[in-house]
């Protein structure tokens, strides 16, 4: 299953919010630098949804395609 993710790096809180099915906005607290945003992405998300999660497009973007295992 393939999620599109809009990130907000360096937010002043950490929260996921569900705008459908396929599409969620997330703001972390990590700022863009070295990957760090990419990789407390995949963390909030794998504790969120509970399944095995990878960046599979937009690496260094804020709109990301997410693949999600099952």
């Amino acid at each position: 299953m393939k999620l599109k993710v809009k990130l907000h790096p360096n937010s002043s809180q950490e929260k996921i919010e569900k705008i459908s099915d396929m599409e969620y906005e997330v703001w972390i607290k990590e700022k863009p630098i070295d990957g760090k945003a990419n990789v407390k992405l995949v963390k909030l998300l794998k504790k969120y949804l509970g399944k095995e999660v990878k960046i599979k497009s937009g690496l260094t973007s804020r709109r990301k395609i997410v693949e999600v295992g099952d």
